[in-house]
């Protein structure tokens, strides 16, 4: 027998001797090439079916499980295959047979028989399901195939001569891992899966429950073994506790298939493969300064600016190759300066006219100033202007003498034959009014925010003089052509970019986010009032907002299914904040339909003021998440 058993190892690969729901088989692909190269020994506490284990072949290993009669059927199958197999020869497929041996207490029974008898039910039972009911006993009911392999001898064979190599060990994982887990082992964890509405809730196969607060204990454990200096891959749900539990490490989400319901087209979904190394820094970014050209963009109090952020984006992006990108939605052109700045070809698009202005003036201008004696002749009047702001917004946000003077600049500015000048008078425009407001928003009128800021005390001229010397020193030449885009980001034709920068109006129950509400008065500005309606019936003479899809949570969800779909071949980076919808969870399921790697990397941060209303303090302190999908 022994050279029968030399011989089918020589010929057959060991697998998995289960049919395991839940099991690896289908994601070893994914799996295996994120094992190290070199590493001490194998341990797997969830043992399951063994995908894993047999795939690898490791030479030492400690494999564990709660379940006793899994890990006798192992134990049998290492020490006895010949006996094993001796019993699984005596049954046949029937469903006669199948009740008789389901009725059997396995635990009265011979060991080698019990191994032989799970291996069987198994095989027959309906789609390798294992389960008990509370008294301990296995009742998954008869599958009905016609011809299932019921005692495939070589498979077992080879199977033994694997084991035999392992420690095979029935007991908790917390206490498998905290005896036997040294520096330098390689530990995969499948626990039972915390459950997702869209498919089955994969709790584990015995009368033992594993609940979120087991989650919560193994993910200690796995900080722990970090610690120790172990290597990890740990599998789950998509479930958004999975994220928040494994944020510091780096989370893969990857399509899988659902073997275990009858409904095929419930069986598809989202894993995610968590990876930790012992040298592995957290997988929040510690950014690195930007140089001093990033700097230069003008400081602004814009809602939603990623002025804060812009080391942490970089951080996420600099770790690709990539010469183009495409900020979706500029607001205030901050972040494509800041690429701009680091040498890349930059397409700023947006759906507010004001940012485009902002990106014309300072991202897609490379050279073109406006000189300081030309921007003071902009204050003096030289025509007639048809002295819309005088009379639309009276007595609303400014004195009747800074309403003539902003008629005044609109009519000059519109006469500047030079686009890139225009665009930088149009900035230093809006900019001086909105320092020159209290909040620099525009939802009341009057000044009850007045909270003593020099800007409030300074002339709207000396803003504007000001703003146009510091939207001067932001142009520089960063040797590309760069494009500024008035448009809607649902139809940017782009071409092709290696990047794709996503910020979005963010969407919450708890706040709107109508950047036009805020800024209608400069939006207007920007755009000369032409194609928008004043609603007159208003008390701050606001216009209707732009319809966007971000209005709303589905619109939102359907959005980014759209935009991730429309730039599946570009490396994807999106801001998006923890109190808002999408949840983060399925902000990943969505953007891992289209990208092979999504990882979600935390940001802490406050936001300079509240977007909630009458926000309180603690409400505007938020994890701004990057999602990265590539």
């Amino acid at each position: 027998m022994a050279e029968q058993t030399d011989k089918k190892v020589k010929t057959v690969q060991a697998k998995p001797v289960l049919k395991w729901a839940g099991g690896k088989t289908q994601m070893l692909s994914k799996l295996l090439p994120k094992v190290p190269a070199s590493c001490g020994r194998y341990i797997e506490p969830f043992f399951g079916g063994g995908a894993m284990f047999f795939a690898l072949q490791a030479e030492r290993a400690i494999i564990s499980d709660s379940n006793p009669e899994l890990i006798n059927m192992y134990r049998e199958i290492a020490a006895h295959a010949d006996e094993v197999i001796s019993h699984l020869r005596k049954y046949e497929n029937t469903k006669e047979m199948f009740y008789a041996v389901r009725d059997q207490e396995w635990t009265a029974l011979p060991k080698a028989e019990a191994a032989a008898r799970m291996i069987f039910l198994n095989h027959t039972c309906f789609n390798g399901l294992y389960r008990v009911n509370r008294q301990g006993k296995f009742n998954v009911p008869y599958g009905k195939y016609k011809n299932p392999k019921i005692c495939d001898e070589e498979g077992l064979y080879a199977a033994s001569e694997a084991l035999k190599k392992a420690e095979i060990i029935c007991g908790d994982y917390l206490d498998v891992l905290e005896k036997h887990a040294q520096s330098g082992d390689f530990i995969f964890l499948d626990p039972p899966y915390l459950p997702v509405s869209e498919y089955a809730d994969f709790k584990r196969y015995t009368k033992e429950q594993f609940g979120e607060e087991d989650h919560v204990r193994l993910a200690e454990m796995v900080r722990q073994l970090q610690e120790r200096g172990c290597h990890i891959l740990l599998t789950n749900s998509n479930h958004s506790l999975v994220h928040q539990l494994y944020e510091r490490f780096s989370v893969d989400v990857v399509q899988t298939k659902r073997h275990i319901s009858c409904n095929g087209s419930t069986r598809t979904g989202e894993d995610v493969i968590v990876t930790v190394s012992p040298d592995q820094a957290p997988q929040k970014l510690v950014p690195e300064p930007l140089p001093a050209q990033a700097q230069a963009y003008p400081p602004t109090r814009f809602m939603g600016s990623k002025s804060k952020l812009l080391a942490h984006i970089w951080a996420a992006a600099s770790r690709f190759e990539f010469e183009t990108v495409v900020d979706l939605f500029s607001g205030s052109g901050i972040v494509g300066y800041m690429f701009k700045a680091q040498g890349k070809t930059v397409v700023s698009n947006d759906y507010m006219a004001m940012s485009a202005v902002f990106t014309r003036a300072m991202v897609e201008n490379n050279s073109v100033i406006l000189p300081a004696e030309e921007a003071k002749e902009l204050l003096v009047p030289r025509r007639e202007s048809d002295h819309f702001v005088s009379e639309t917004f009276q007595g609303l946000y400014y004195s009747d003498e800074e309403n003539d003077l902003i008629d005044t600049l609109r009519t000059n500015i519109a006469a500047i034959a030079d686009p890139y000048r225009q665009a930088i008078a149009m900035t230093a425009l809006i900019r001086a009014c909105t320092k020159k407001r209290p909040r620099g928003i525009f939802t009341y009128t009057g000044e009850r925010y007045d909270d003593g800021r020099r800007d409030l005390r300074t002339t709207l001229a000396q803003l504007f003089l000001e703003a146009v010397e510091a939207v001067n020193g932001a142009v520089f030449d960063n040797g590309r052509k760069n494009r500024s885009v008035h448009g809607d980001a649902m139809e940017l034709n782009a071409g092709r970019a290696d990047l794709i920068y996503i910020d979005p109006p963010y969407y919450s129950p708890l706040s709107d986010n109508e950047y036009v509400r805020r800024y209608h008065f400069v939006e207007g500005l920007a755009r000369g009032w032409k194609g928008v309606e004043i609603q007159q019936n208003t008390k701050t003479k606001k216009f209707k907002s732009y319809p966007t899809p971000f209005s709303t949570r589905k619109g939102a969800a359907d959005a980014f299914d759209r935009l991730f779909q429309r730039f599946a071949d570009s490396i994807l980076i999106v801001s998006y904040s923890s109190n808002s919808l999408p949840a983060q969870d399925e902000m990943v399921a969505i953007m891992a339909k289209y990208k092979k790697h999504v990882e979600v990397i935390p940001v802490d941060y406050k936001y300079s003021f509240g977007n909630q209303g009458e926000a309180k303090t603690h409400r505007n302190s938020v994890q701004e998440y990057l999602f990265v999908g590539y």
